[in-house]
């Protein structure tokens, strides 16, 4: 007994986790970009909405510093002691690799001892202000999902903002600023990301719950993604739907997650007091041992994958999409206007694919995901198509497929699909046999016709 319930409890894990592997996108991943069923017309794809997986994207970051010669170390200088301002014997030196900290130290792997760090050179020039900019670009549209994180080994800058910009630097916009006094520095009454809602979301706050200085275990400084994602999904993320939901109806809302670069502004080093020792300046500066920004490439719906191609991340698109943000439609692929993916409706979403351009194959059909395999339209015999393509647009006419990408048509046929009869072109017609193998023909070809009768069309 106990076994035969043993074996019907593991049969239903069996089929609950085939379904799991069958619709990955009712959890929200909108990892699948098309599937195969089949219909009256025969094997089909059914598109879906999808996007790449979310990554470590500093792995592909390119850093900039402004001024570009802040980092300490050329020349020398000595400075004080993390956590103790008055032990001043440490130095900085780029000719040296222990004692050199390049930006890149930002971004290295953790673990080693002494931790890693990139430095700015100390406020030796006080009261001039000591003012740094640190700008992360992609030279891609990213979308953010989770907290932007920055480590620093310095204690947490008395005043920093952070930026954004969504067109490759040329513009940027406050993400959100961080002060020990938000009244003094910004002119801002302090908040925190607890104290906003989902009317309130886009919001940009000053918070004053990052910048203390010199303190064990305060090193951190966050930029709060998941806490503001949780205003439509839930403290815990379950209800992704709601979300994705609200992402693909506000604009505004997919815009203020999405980012080309990121600019670190360190306004004011810590101090941990209101007045600066200006006996003691080597004690000021920066230093930051660790950035993190998660998110996935933007494709608009249309691709799963993400590659690097050149130093640079491109989308792998689909739904006959291309290029770095699969933001318009392959050539051939223009039938009706480029649009990006839809979340809705939950939980596959509409894809939104282009389709074949009226010059290539006549009148577009009307659908909206699914284009049917033309051979089931029995233009040409089923043993005469070839799968051509990445959406099973099949050969006609005998044609065969060239590195599933173009067509290689007979003699007598021309056309995107071998679809059209050469002799078409010709003032008389195909009236009269143009050549071996041209059936004769009447004034509308077999595939205008079934492409004329939309009750041919079923999808």
């Amino acid at each position: 007994m106990y076994l035969s319930r043993f074996l019907s409890l593991h049969a239903l894990w069996v089929t609950v986790s085939s379904v799991m592997q069958h619709y990955p996108s009712v959890w929200g991943h909108y990892d699948v970009c098309k599937t195969q069923i089949y219909t009256e017309e025969g094997k089909v794809w059914d598109y879906m909405a999808c996007q790449p997986e979310a990554r470590d994207m500093i792995k592909y970051v390119k850093v900039t510093l402004d001024p570009p010669d802040i980092t300490c170390g050329d020349p020398p200088e000595t400075f004080c002691a993390m956590g103790n301002p008055y032990m001043c014997n440490n130095e900085c030196d780029a000719s040296t690799q222990e004692l050199a900290h390049p930006p890149e130290l930002m971004f290295d792997l953790e673990g080693r001892h002494p931790s890693t760090f990139w430095q700015s050179t100390t406020w030796k020039d006080y009261p001039k202000p000591l003012h740094v900019n640190i700008t992360l670009s992609w030279n891609k549209t990213i979308e953010l999902t989770d907290n932007i994180v920055i480590t620093f080994e310095s204690g947490r800058p008395d005043q920093m903002i952070l930026e954004k910009s969504l067109d490759y630097g040329r513009t940027w916009q406050p993400y959100q600023y961080y002060a020990t006094d938000c009244l003094d520095a910004f002119h801002m009454d302090p908040k925190s990301v607890r104290d906003l809602s989902q009317h309130t979301v886009l919001e940009i706050i000053c918070t004053e719950e990052y910048s203390t200085g010199y303190m064990t275990n305060s090193k951190i400084i966050h930029f709060e993604i998941k806490d503001r994602f949780a205003f439509f999904a839930g403290p815990r993320l379950h209800n992704m739907a709601s979300l994705y939901g609200q992402l693909d109806t506000t604009k505004k809302l997919r815009d203020f997650f999405t980012i080309t670069d990121l600019r670190i502004r360190l306004l004011r080093p810590a101090t941990g007091e209101i007045y600066v020792d200006e006996q003691h300046l080597a004690r000021y500066f920066y230093a930051i041992s660790d950035i993190r920004v998660y998110g996935r490439c933007k494709c608009n719906l249309h691709a799963t994958g993400c590659k690097e191609e050149n130093k640079r991340l491109l989308c792998e698109c689909e739904h006959n999409t291309t290029g770095p943000d699969c933001g318009k439609c392959k050539k051939n692929y223009q039938g009706r206007p480029w649009s990006p993916g839809s979340y809705l409706p939950i939980p596959k979403g509409t894809a939104n694919i282009c389709i074949p351009s009226i010059s290539s194959i006549g009148n577009p059909p009307k659908f909206d995901r699914i284009w049917p395999n033309i051979s089931s339209l029995e233009v040409s015999k089923p043993n005469q198509a070839n799968v051509c393509d990445n959406e099973l647009l099949h050969c006609q006419n005998g044609g065969t497929c060239i590195n599933n990408v173009r067509c290689q048509c007979p003699p007598a046929y021309t056309g995107i699909l071998c679809e059209k009869l050469k002799c078409e072109r010709d003032p008389g017609g195909c009236s009269q046999s143009s050549g071996p193998g041209v059936p004769s023909r009447g004034p509308l070809s077999p595939l205008a016709a079934l492409l004329g009768v939309t009750g041919l069309l079923v999808f």
